[in-house]
């Protein structure tokens, strides 16, 4: 506890990441300095297809807000996912939706693209490619 709160004095970030699952207990959220609640990817992954799901993550979001933290969806790979994340007010999103795992060369591409307000498409083989749905859906993200 105490070791966390000397790094948040060095200005660093602290995230909860995989909550839902495991050792990520609510009373962590209370004791803890956290900054950022990751939602753990098996929530997200069927949060179109599973009530239950979606009601967990729309609760998680929620209680993220509430306590004036950053929230992130881990996992979301598609624009249905990433469409209900933006309607429930999750502003933040990681998983192959944003970009797959690639080599050095192609990601330096990606992340300039990106600097400069590109939006990438998920496949790999299109990797320089805009995609302006996905650009509209990431600004109302």
């Amino acid at each position: 506890q105490e070791a966390l709160r000397e790094l948040k004095q060095l200005g660093l970030r602290i995230a909860m990441d995989d909550f839902g699952t495991g050792y990520s207990s609510l009373a962590y959220l209370k004791r803890f300095p956290i900054d950022t609640l990751k939602i753990d990817r098996s929530f997200v992954r069927d949060v179109i297809t599973d009530e239950s799901d979606a009601a967990l993550t729309s609760a998680v979001i929620a209680l993220g807000q509430r306590l004036g933290l950053e929230v992130v969806a881990e996992g979301v790979e598609t624009d249905e996912q990433l469409r209900f994340m933006a309607e429930e007010g999750c502003k933040a999103i990681q998983g192959y939706f944003v970009q797959r795992p690639c080599a050095a060369e192609p990601f330096g591409s990606w992340l300039q693209g990106l600097q400069s307000g590109c939006w990438f498409s998920p496949n790999p083989a299109s990797l320089t490619k805009p995609l302006a749905a996905n650009r509209d859906l990431a600004k109302a993200v």
